[in-house]
């Protein structure tokens, strides 16, 4: 027999290919940080594929989520140590 369910990996990219209407649909300059969205996605695919849901949508979004708190976590410990330089008189 051979295999019924397709990788996730496999999944992402039919998925991301849904929205590719929206994203033709997109400004050009929004275009670029639509796909960064995406390739969020991919990017933590293999740490998605573990959520069981049975909504396909799901893991993309946690992906995306994941992406975004990564991403301003950092920005957050970035600007808390420039004030930190700024309140000591550092630069």
């Amino acid at each position: 027999m051979g295999r019924t369910i397709p990788s996730w990996r496999m999944v992402v990219e039919a998925e991301t290919e849904k929205l590719k209407k929206f994203r033709d649909s997109l400004r050009h300059e929004d275009k670029q940080i639509f796909e960064d969205l995406l390739d969020q996605c991919r990017l933590y695919a293999s740490a998605a594929s573990s959520i069981a849901s049975p909504v396909k949508e799901v893991p993309l979004i946690v992906s995306m989520l994941f992406a975004h708190h990564k991403k301003l976590a950092e920005l957050e410990r970035r600007l808390e140590a420039k004030e930190e330089n700024t309140f000591t008189g550092q630069s």
